[in-house]
């Protein structure tokens, strides 16, 4: 597993974590034990990034049962949301008392109240409970305030959509986080499973054996990680097969300009 500097956060984080969106949204022993399952393997292979958000129901709790006792091998990237200072600030103690009183990165979500918010992750911030600031957008309508919110240069990181479908962030996000020194988040790598429906025939994927592809969600994930300006990639899963298959991505080679065309154009196509 390959590993990046998130920006100036100071975070040397792998290039594949993982999301818990919907997957840890659960509830009772036999669906806790499968998603311990599932991080069992992501700390295994290296994919030690995590991200959550309260708005994901059960899941920020749940990822903190599953890393109970072994809290400090993984990085947790969490959020806080909702229009509420009060609230806000008692989303973020549930959270932190889930991860042992401190997570690596804390997130605006969706940008909502963002400069109420930026105060109070400032101040956590200054006593040392989270250790990097970011903010989050899923749509290209909103990334108009992201780059505002970047360019205060209050925060060091940002969690944008990025993959052969959905490249909006090429025109000016990815260009300006890269000039500011911003680390890069990637959610929906496989476009919320658009993707995956368009899945190529096997021999389509020849090409890329030599770069260690052996399957269509890896193609995806080395897409997004040989540009060298997204530093994670944060696929959810709900199988420990898929996770592994998802960190075996994560190391080199990377995708010269003709693979990721290839990877571009079998994306376009209807799939086999």
């Amino acid at each position: 597993m390959e590993t990046r500097m998130l920006g100036r956060t100071g975070l040397q984080v792998p290039v594949v974590g993982m999301g818990t969106w919907q997957t840890f949204d659960v509830r009772g022993d036999a669906a806790e034990r499968s998603a311990r399952e599932v991080v069992d393997v992501a700390l295994r292979e290296g994919a030690t990034f995590f991200d959550s958000s309260p708005m994901y129901g059960e899941a920020e709790r749940v990822l903190g049962r599953t890393l109970e006792g072994r809290r400090e091998e993984a990085m947790i990237a969490t959020k806080v949301w909702t229009r509420s200072a009060e609230e806000g600030e008692a989303q973020v103690e549930r959270a932190l008392r889930f991860y042992g009183g401190h997570a690596e990165l804390y997130q605006i979500h969706n940008l909502v109240s963002w400069r109420t918010h930026l105060e109070m992750l400032e101040r956590l911030r200054e006593e040392g409970r989270i250790t990097a600031i970011g903010a989050t957008h899923y749509a290209a309508s909103a990334f108009g305030e992201l780059r505002t919110v970047m360019e205060t240069e209050r925060i060091t990181a940002i969690q944008i959509p990025y993959n052969p479908l959905e490249r909006e962030v090429e025109q000016v996000i990815l260009p300006l986080a890269e000039e500011l020194g911003l680390g890069v988040v990637v959610m929906r790598p496989f476009g919320e499973g658009s993707l995956l429906r368009r899945r190529p025939a096997e021999r389509d994927l020849e090409p890329l054996r030599p770069f260690g592809v052996e399957s269509w969600t890896q193609a995806l994930l080395k897409w997004i990680l040989s540009d060298p300006r997204c530093h994670v990639a944060i696929p959810a899963t709900s199988n420990p097969r898929h996770m592994a298959a998802n960190a075996a991505a994560g190391a080199p080679p990377w995708f010269g300009p003709e693979e990721r065309q290839l990877v571009s154009r079998l994306a376009a196509s209807p799939g086999r």
